[in-house]
């Protein structure tokens, strides 16, 4: 179960920081608007909040990463709590924004966490 945990926590941090590269760098462009659903002058207008966005998700994802290689018991603390973080915000998203991010982000965030307890 443990590599279990250890793999899909490093699956967690990679869509993180996807989702970091997409809202930050990509959101006017195809991937980013295609993301949105947004015209250009929208993408072009909500540039800025996605960014902020995007940083966040960054955070999101170094904090798995540091949970990954720190010695336990930090490392599995700090994934417990940066997965929670994701659940939270993913469930967040979907009651607020739109309801895709409750099986893109909170979904595998709380498997993962599952699997992250249940290793122990």
């Amino acid at each position: 179960m443990h590599a279990i945990s250890v793999v899909l926590v490093a699956l967690m941090a990679l869509l993180h920081a996807y989702i970091l590269v997409l809202e930050m760098f990509l959101w006017q462009r195809g991937p980013g608007r295609g993301l949105s659903g947004f015209d250009a002058e929208l993408a072009r207008a909500t540039a800025p909040l996605a960014a902020n966005q995007g940083l966040y998700n960054g955070f999101l994802a170094a904090g798995l990463v540091w949970g990954l290689i720190a010695d336990d018991p930090t490392g599995r603390q700090v994934q417990i709590f940066f997965l929670s973080c994701m659940v939270v915000a993913g469930v967040y998203g979907a009651a607020t924004a739109n309801r895709r991010i409750l099986f893109v982000q909170a979904l595998p965030a709380a498997v993962t966490l599952a699997t992250v307890v249940a290793a122990g």
